[in-house]
């Protein structure tokens, strides 16, 4: 079975990749001793770049896997509707 992002996965990459450049600026940044409120800043926009990854992440989980173990039944289900509700208590936290 594919995963649920997986029409979706070169944007998921090409996103994670621009933050992954992010994150090394925010080193650089604090390498070269940058103002603080220039790197908090810069922390803020990496940490919304990731949770709108991990929205979209979230939303195809639930149109793709979890919609599909609930048409199917059973037990996997019921294991499916717990690991979103898990997720999204995770993402709720951070």
């Amino acid at each position: 079975m594919a995963h649920g992002y997986i029409t979706d996965k070169d944007d998921y990459l090409k996103r994670l990749r621009r933050i992954e450049g992010q994150v090394r600026g925010l080193q650089r940044m604090v390498d070269d001793e940058t103002y603080c409120i220039d790197i908090l800043t810069q922390v803020s926009a990496a940490t919304k770049a990731l949770q709108t990854v991990a929205l979209g992440l979230l939303d195809d989980h639930l149109a793709h896997c979890v919609v599909g173990a609930a048409r199917d039944g059973g037990p996997d289900a019921d294991a499916k509707l717990k690991e979103a509700s898990d997720a999204i208590a995770r993402l709720v936290r951070a």
